[in-house]
């Protein structure tokens, strides 16, 4: 998954990614979600010390800037568990 800086309100909710060097703006409200951590795919136990089972995740619709012309991109954020940061998952462009 690829890294990103978010723009959020004081509430948290994204208003802007960062990505590279361009900056992408909210189309429509985000929307946010939790999701489990498959952690069982990969141990036969809880890692010890991790009390975290959720990730924090983000819908967002996105275009490029202000330009009214450019497509709008559909991501999700997914929260870094390990930094705190935020990765981009997958991505599908939506006709403008």
């Amino acid at each position: 998954m690829e890294h990103v800086y978010i723009r959020s309100t004081a509430q948290g909710a994204p208003t802007a990614v960062v990505r590279g060097s361009r900056e992408w703006q909210m189309v429509v409200e985000p929307v946010r979600w939790f999701e489990r951590v498959p952690w069982w795919e990969t141990s036969q136990r809880m890692p010890r010390g991790q009390g975290r089972v959720d990730v924090e995740v983000w819908q967002v619709q996105v275009r490029l800037g202000s330009n009214v012309r450019s497509s709008i991109a559909t991501w999700e954020l997914v929260r870094d568990g390990a930094g705190g940061g935020w990765c981009l998952r997958g991505e599908e462009v939506a006709a403008a």
